[in-house]
């Protein structure tokens, strides 16, 4: 495909390096408090969902349970509001007493116990956004050496009450003090968010240098506009982007709201479609003591799970965007395999779009797909014309691979082989082993 290789060169063009720590080499994977439970500290009213240590443990008890970590959900990240108000009589962090006992150590020990893994929050600033003590300049290497002390895994560095003079010493700073830890944390960079996003005020050769993973854009909420004004903003800026991103350094959209109340099914699986095709960290942010099983099935879903994990970690881009509000987005995989996903925004009712594999720039012969969504398979030539019914804000998305491929497929999570699909049968749907 001329697309691959135009892609592949791009990437490669960018002479972007990742930050040498070791971790993130796929798109980080786990769940988040911050969207679904914000700043809820009121433990006495609402103790099941205020932040304190009981939520992190539910969550965590969930995903080992539940069959999350298998796939790779393994992050359990505190957000804003752990602390306590003040820092102690060494000028450390502390968690706030009440709400987290045994401190932040026993909350790692109890995940790590379980094969799962603790994010913890933190502000370059004066505050964190919701005014607990934040970072500033002469604290880095404390509290730093604080987060490794813990045993953390991964500390998301936000932005507010700070300027741009203070970010652009702060978080290379950081970075270099969670390196001198000696403890792999993986390291999550709020700073482009904070400037617009696009250069020239975000540079993002540096920020791959530095950083493990950044917000973009404004931080995500539960309702589709949200979902809808992301997908827009990250692909209206793919070329920006695109080569910004690989193994080690990830651009990050913001969590998965799925099986939270804004979402409906298809939305839901349009926007883990798509996360997959921007190679996104997969954090969701929702209950899982709670969630549906359509929730959980679209969120479970292997075949997603491992397009988003693919250890080649090109970000994919939008490649058709019609009159008709149908967009095609495309993301190469290896084996010589790539994604395909058909996105109506419409509301009205669903649309056959027409079209066929050589107008998406694939020009080989035949292909075989899988539909992720749907598990049936199917040959293609590449001229053959086919139609695609994509439901009001919905999406089909497929995995598309060379036929004589097929039968050898390999899975990824976490950039390690998994399984192979090893079925002869060309008409038999693949079994995905993750």
């Amino acid at each position: 495909m001329h697309l691959a290789v135009f892609l592949l060169a791009s990437v490669l063009s960018a002479a972007t390096f990742a930050l040498d720590n070791g971790v993130m080499r796929t798109p980080p994977m786990g769940w988040l408090a911050w969207e679904r439970f914000r700043c809820d500290i009121d433990c006495k009213n609402d103790p099941k969902n205020c932040i304190r240590q009981n939520l992190f443990i539910d969550m965590a008890d969930r995903l080992s349970e539940d069959g999350w970590r298998e796939l790779g959900y393994v992050y359990v990240n505190i957000d804003d509001c752990w602390s306590s108000m003040e820092r102690d009589e060494n000028g450390r962090l502390q968690a706030d007493p009440k709400r987290f006992p045994g401190g932040i150590p026993k909350l790692s020990r109890y995940l790590h116990d379980r094969g799962l893994k603790l994010g913890i929050y933190g502000d370059m600033g004066t505050h964190t956004c919701g005014g607990y003590p934040g970072t500033t300049l002469d604290k880095i290497e404390t509290d730093a050496q604080t987060f490794a002390d813990w045993e953390v895994d991964m500390f998301k560095f936000d932005g507010c009450y700070s300027n741009a003079t203070e970010q652009e010493k702060g978080y290379p700073l950081m970075s270099k003090a969670l390196n001198a830890t000696g403890r792999p944390i993986g390291y999550s960079c709020s700073w482009p968010a904070y400037q617009g996003g696009l250069p020239p005020m975000v540079n993002y050769t540096q920020l791959g240098e530095i950083c493990n993973l950044w917000r973009n854009y404004g931080d995500i909420q539960d309702s589709w506009d949200s979902v809808l004004n992301i997908i827009e903003w990250f692909f209206r800026n793919q070329d920006v982007l695109i080569p910004a991103a690989g193994p080690g350094r990830w651009n990050d959209p913001d969590m998965l709201v799925i099986g939270d109340f804004g979402l409906s099914k298809d939305q839901s699986r349009s926007q883990m479609a798509l996360w997959a095709i921007m190679a996104a960290p997969l954090f969701m942010s929702n209950d899982l003591r709670t969630i549906s099983s359509e929730a959980r099935s679209i969120l479970q879903n292997k075949m997603v799970i491992s397009i988003n994990q693919d250890p080649m970690g090109i970000q994919g881009r939008r490649i058709v965007k019609e009159k008709s509000d149908i967009e095609v987005f495309w993301r190469p995989l290896s084996s010589d395999a790539s994604a395909l996903v058909f996105f109506s925004r419409r509301t009205d009712m669903p649309y056959r779009y027409q079209t066929s594999l050589s107008k998406l720039n694939y020009t080989t012969g035949s292909y075989k797909i899988y539909d992720v969504f749907t598990d049936k398979t199917m040959i293609l030539k590449d001229s053959t014309n086919f139609v695609v019914s994509v439901n009001p804000t919905g999406v089909v998305m497929w995995y598309v691979s060379a036929p004589s491929k097929l039968n050898r497929l390999q899975f990824y999570r976490g950039g390690n082989v998994q399984d192979s699909v090893y079925t002869g049968d060309e008409n038999a749907i693949p079994r995905v082993f993750l």
